[in-house]
Formats: C-alpha cells, sequence, structure tokens
C-alpha cells in the first residue's frame, strides 16, 4: 500500500508457518503449486518495431522520457476520449496475466475487443518518447510487483517522468466533513520524492491510502528514485462517466507540448465509451 506519510504500518507475516507448510508438501502438491505460479505469471510483448529498437539500443531498452499510466475504467475512458483519439497513436504493446477476474492466460499483441478487460501500451508516432498505458484488467496482489517489474524493465529510466491516473469510489474517500461540501468527482493528489513540481490538486489526506496497482507502480518509482506523481479521481460512478472523466484534464496539462488534447470531444465518442460499457455490465449476459 502507498501512502508516504511516514508512518509504519505493522504488517502480520506467515512467513515461518508457510516455510513449514512447504515442508509437508508431496511432490504432487508442489506441481500443482509450480503450475499454478507459472499460470499467474504476467507476460509483457511488444510489436516488431520497438522489439527491434530495444535489441539496437545499448542498455536494450526502449527510450521513454514520459509514461503516462490509466487504471481504471474512467481514467481509460478519459486517455481513448481525450487523447488517443485526437492524435496518431498506434499500439506497440500489451500486459497479460491470468488470475480469478482476469482470464488472459497468454499475451495477444493487439488491441483487444471494445469493452473488454485489458492492458495496452500505445504510442504516438510524432512523438515516440511518450508511451501511454491503458489498464482495465484486474491484477490481483500477488501479480502487482511482476506488473511493475517487468513494464518498467523495458524502459529507459534516464530522464523518465511517471503519471499514474486512477479510478476510486468516492465511498472509500475517508474525511471529518461532509462530501457535499466539495461534490463528487474531485482529484487528489500522490507523488514520490522525486518529483518537484507542485501537484495541481490537493494532496491525499491521512488516513485514505491508495491499493491496487496504481499504488505498485507508486511505489517502484519511489523505490527507484523516479519522478512519478498519482491523481486519483474520487467519483460515484464506477463505469465511464463523462463528468468523472472530464477531471482527468489538469493532470496532462505538464504535457500539453508533447500531447494533443481533445479539450472538447465529439458526443459520439464519449457515448461510445458509456454503451461498451452498459453492454458489459448487462445483469443477464
Amino acid at each position: 500500500m502507498a501512502t508516504f506519510f511516514g508512518e509504519v504500518l505493522s504488517v502480520y507475516s506467515r512467513a515461518v508457518e508457510e516455510d513449514e507448510d512447504l515442508e509437508d508438501e508431496n511432490e504432487e502438491d508442489q506441481q500443482i503449486r509450480k503450475e499454478m505460479q507459472q499460470k499467474r505469471e504476467v507476460h509483457v510483448e511488444w510489436c516488431s518495431e520497438v522489439t527491434q529498437s530495444m535489441e539496437n539500443s545499448t542498455d536494450k531498452k526502449l527510450q521513454c522520457s514520459d509514461f503516462v499510466i490509466a487504471v481504471g475504467p474512467n481514467a481509460a475512458g478519459f486517455l481513448s476520449a481525450y487523447v488517443l483519439n485526437s492524435g496518431n497513436w498506434a499500439a506497440v504493446g500489451s500486459v497479460s496475466l491470468w488470475n480469478e477476474r482476469t482470464r488472459s492466460s497468454r499475451p495477444q499483441f493487439g488491441v483487444p475487443p471494445e469493452g473488454e478487460p485489458s492492458c495496452v501500451i500505445y504510442r504516438q508516432s510524432d512523438c515516440p518518447s511518450v508511451l501511454i498505458c491503458q489498464c482495465t484488467c484486474y491484477v490481483a496482489e500477488d501479480q502487482l510487483f511482476q506488473w511493475t517489474e517487468k513494464v518498467f524493465a523495458c524502459i529507459q529510466q534516464r530522464g523518465l517522468n511517471v503519471l499514474v491516473l486512477s479510478d476510486c469510489s468516492v465511498a472509500e474517500y475517508k474525511t471529518p466533513d461532509s462530501l457535499f461540501n466539495s461534490g463528487a468527482p474531485f482529484l487528489r493528489a500522490l507523488k514520490s520524492s522525486r518529483y518537484g513540481s507542485q501537484p495541481l490538486c490537493p494532496l491525499l489526506e491521512q488516513p485514505n491510502i491508495v491499493t491496487g496497482l496504481a499504488a505498485a507502480v507508486l511505489s517502484h518509482c519511489q523505490i527507484l528514485r523516479i519522478p512519478a506523481i498519482l491523481y486519483q479521481c474520487y467519483s460515484d460512478m464506477v463505469s465511464p462517466d463523462s463528468v468523472t472523466m472530464e477531471m482527468y484534464k489538469p493532470a496532462l496539462t505538464c504535457l500539453s507540448k508533447l500531447v494533443k488534447l481533445d479539450s472538447c470531444p465529439s458526443t459520439e465518442i464519449l457515448r461510445k465509451l458509456v454503451r461498451v460499457n452498459e453492454a458489459q455490465s448487462n445483469l443477464y449476459t
């Protein structure tokens, strides 16, 4: 969990008990556990052009100045409506995994069908130093470290800046004041120690925390001293919503010279995002 407020969280560990359990496992149990670990591995795949570019570089990594990661339907929907539709973007990579809520068992490069949970990385032909990652699939706790390690292992860390956009239910926001005073949706920020600019919204107040993939990415950047900032949008709308998506617009002002932002996407694009989600959320499908 990412907090960066300075407190020490005491966490109960079962390391000793788990070691004792492993000693009691027979050969068949060990094989089953090994197969399950292999099945839950995270796979990162790049297009042939990017793969060739990494092979030709001295450090075998992809050159990147800014990496934007959207986690959740509203954050990913914002990038689709306001960014990816306004520039010459192409899918250059994908991250696939399998768990109880995500059933992608092996890497499948390319853009998946609309509405299907996925994790796709895009690059703009006019500005190849900027990467955008849309992640709408669930990443389990035991896969978070794999995801960050394997994705960031492919990217040059020198001169890299990371921007994370994340969704969160307003029901999880803890405050002594009434939310009716400020109203939802609203943004809160959390940054790594190397991030030098002023956040565009208030910092996340205690005792609130960030969890999941957004927290894993920010923690990874904190450990590796990569400048990174997370903007989390608290909303009462879990599905893509035009008002919630618009809240992310100020977060991309720092990339205004590199990323073209469509300030007013067409109504048809916004309706399309909502329709796809409604079809996926149907009670009888």
